[in-house]
């Protein structure tokens, strides 16, 4: 119990410095920097997961699905925060240039990602795997699983103006994180009914109830202290965090149960892999983006 409260406190401040250090001294690079970190430590998990222990190149075949996961994070991240607005004066054409800038950076990920596909199909060639097309698979499973959703996050931190709102990336986190507390404290309380005792024995209706009213009410706190998203907007984005959160420990308990071990790594002490931190979180994050689209 000691580790695990030393490790969530490091973790915290990690994040705390990440999310605001650079924001305070006029920057967002911190942030940048924190996302690519994320992004690189969750895909070695992921790949860790995927790939099976015997094989040959197995190590070889982790680094392939980092660069090519983390690649399109570093790309996206960069030109999204980097973009300028110089000779444009009305909210107008700021908006509409940086929705032109997001259209355009994706279609350039998508032609690089799929260049590097076609590469590592080329690569597959040459090693002695034996099922070179699940290989692939696991590579396209960690560029759709982590990375697209942490470049969405960079669109919601930076949109509509590219300019850094730290609030909202705080607020979202904390909308997950109360709702996995929230289900943890009246789940060992109250919990009865299982929600699905095939993939998650702990999870309980009860405990997934009460982690969503609890989120609910954080959400609307959260519309008085962080004024960038309306009331309304907060308390849709507290029903995703209950529902994608849920479902985000369930993909990644259902994907560690085929790989026969209890956590994605040993990075954080007492808690686990970055991938068992963040599993919900990235889960909830093209969901968070859609409907801030939509509304």
């Amino acid at each position: 119990m000691r580790q695990r409260t030393i490790t969530a406190i490091f973790f915290t401040l990690a994040m705390l410095c990440g999310i605001y250090g650079g924001y305070l001294y006029g920057g967002k690079y911190s942030f940048y920097w924190l996302l690519v970190l994320i992004a690189m430590g969750c895909l070695w998990e992921l790949m860790g997961l995927l790939l099976p222990k015997d094989e040959t190149n197995r190590k070889f075949r982790k680094i392939a699905g980092c660069i090519l996961g983390v690649l399109p994070v570093m790309w996206f991240g960069n030109k999204i925060f980097c973009h300028t607005f110089s000779g444009l004066s009305t909210p107008d054409e700021i908006a509409n240039d940086y929705m032109s800038t997001h259209f355009e950076v994706t279609i350039q990920i998508f032609l690089f990602a799929l260049f590097l596909i076609f590469i590592l199909f080329v690569t597959e060639l040459f090693l002695s795997g034996k099922s070179p097309f699940s290989y692939i698979g696991h590579y396209l499973t960690g560029l759709f699983y982590i990375s697209i959703p942490i470049c969405l996050l960079f669109s919601i931190a930076a949109a509509p103006d590219a300019a850094y709102y730290p609030h909202r990336v705080m607020g979202l986190l904390l909308l997950v994180w109360t709702n996995d507390v929230g289900a943890y404290l009246v789940g060992s309380r109250f919990g009865r009914h299982k929600l699905l005792k095939r993939i998650s024995p702990k999870k309980t209706w009860e405990g997934t109830i009460g982690g969503a009213v609890l989120t609910m009410v954080v959400a609307w706190g959260l519309s008085y202290l962080i004024t960038d998203f309306t009331q309304p907007q907060w308390l849709v984005l507290s029903l995703v965090a209950a529902i994608g959160s849920n479902l985000g420990d369930l993909v990644e308990s259902m994907l560690k149960r085929s790989a026969g071990v209890k956590d994605s790594g040993k990075i954080l002490p007492g808690h686990g892999g970055l991938l068992d931190r963040f599993d919900a979180f990235i889960f909830c994050l093209p969901f968070f983006w859609l409907v801030l689209q939509l509304f």
